[in-house]
């Protein structure tokens, strides 16, 4: 068992966190821990780990758009169609 020492307005929040979850001021708590436990655990994945559910979902029609990107930049650059940055 732990006992969490709170200053006031912070029990006033436990309180009306509670009331409005039809829940235990313990069973807020809980809550709050495993929901920062996840956070922590998230925030620790690399890209590739994060975005992983979202590789490969897009459909480019066909268009082969990961091809020659340099050279299209190249392009894209001699017809001013972007701006660089000083």
């Amino acid at each position: 068992m732990t006992t969490v020492r709170l200053d006031t307005e912070l029990e006033t929040t436990l309180e009306r966190l509670a009331r409005q979850r039809g829940q235990t001021k313990s069973d807020v708590i809980r809550d709050a821990i495993e929901h920062l436990a996840r956070e922590q655990k998230t925030s620790g994945a690399t890209a590739l780990e994060r975005l992983r559910p979202f590789i490969g979902i897009a459909d480019s029609g066909g268009r082969e758009l990961s091809r020659q990107t340099g050279r299209r930049f190249r392009e894209m650059l001699e017809m001013g169609s972007v701006t660089l940055l000083p």
